[in-house]
């Protein structure tokens, strides 16, 4: 059975002058993908990997094009037109994303981005989007445990911090003095969990916890030792915005890092710097 807003891999029926027939299923039947999309060489019987959702005139139709963002995942995505019903997003097909104006935490405008959460819609069977994440998010108890890697995307500043949403399923923080390389909204990458709360708030790190992100600064810092020729002018007595700057890190984890290379006897610490043992 094909699922609407997400890839499927189906089967070629038919072909004809317009594009391929692909087998739906019982529920949807023959779906049609596009000859704009048809692969070279392809045939009936033959399977493909597409992605299924709605054209304009609301007919299910098949795509080879990927989608910014499947349903049930978040994605920064740029509003290309708004009318009397709401807004319009490029996410990578043909046909935009719709977002209705009951779905827009504040309400958008041409040219800006907004992060959403795509899904189909109940009654119409649609793909659209909303803004309103705090209405989506955090629906299930939070099951991870400290130090659980996971993949976040940054939606939005607070004065903490950031505020990210944590696999599709859950916001949680990022917080300002935990943050040693520039940042900004919409972006993804993988985080950390530091803590659930009582309250089931969740705080994120973008480094590894304990033994293991010290150990991973540590490596970086030999790194650029090496690279430098085996000495810094930089220790544990330098600026904290020296320290930022040359290894990408605070002066508290450039601390624990030296100190554990200082105590493997892989680095001496002097008064003009660090150097590596010969």
């Amino acid at each position: 059975m094909a699922i609407i807003g997400k890839f499927n891999v189906l089967r070629v029926v038919k072909e004809v002058d317009f594009g391929l027939y692909l087998d739906g299923g019982q529920e949807h039947g023959e779906i049609l993908l596009p000859i704009r999309y048809v692969p070279p060489g392809v045939k009936p019987e033959d399977e493909l990997e597409v992605f299924i959702y709605l054209d304009s005139e609301d007919r299910i139709i098949a795509t080879t094009e990927e989608p910014y963002a499947l349903v049930g995942e978040v994605a920064y995505l740029k509003v290309t037109d708004v009318s009397q019903f709401g807004a319009f997003m490029d996410w990578g097909l043909m046909k935009d994303l719709f977002v209705p104006f009951r779905e827009q935490g504040v309400k958008m405008e041409v040219g800006r981005s907004y992060a959403v959460y795509v899904y189909v819609d109940d009654a119409t069977k649609r793909i659209v989007a909303t803004s309103k994440l705090n209405s989506v998010m955090d629906n299930t108890m939070p099951e991870y445990v400290e130090g659980q890697e996971v993949d976040i995307i940054i939606v939005a500043k607070t004065d903490m911090g950031y505020k990210v949403v944590i696999n599709n399923s859950h916001l949680g923080l990022l917080y300002n003095n935990e943050i040693f390389s520039p940042v900004k909204i919409g972006d993804k990458s993988k985080g950390y969990i530091k803590k659930v709360r009582p309250d089931e708030k969740i705080d994120v790190s973008l480094t590894k916890l304990g033994y293991e992100k010290t150990g991973g600064f540590a490596d970086n810092i030999m790194e650029l030792l090496i690279e430098k020729g085996g000495f810094i002018a930089v220790n544990d007595k330098s600026e904290s915005e020296q320290i930022y700057t040359m290894f990408g890190m605070s002066k508290k984890n450039f601390k624990k890092a030296i100190g554990a290379l200082y105590k493997n006897r892989q680095i001496i610490i002097g008064d003009d710097g660090i150097r590596i043992v010969k």
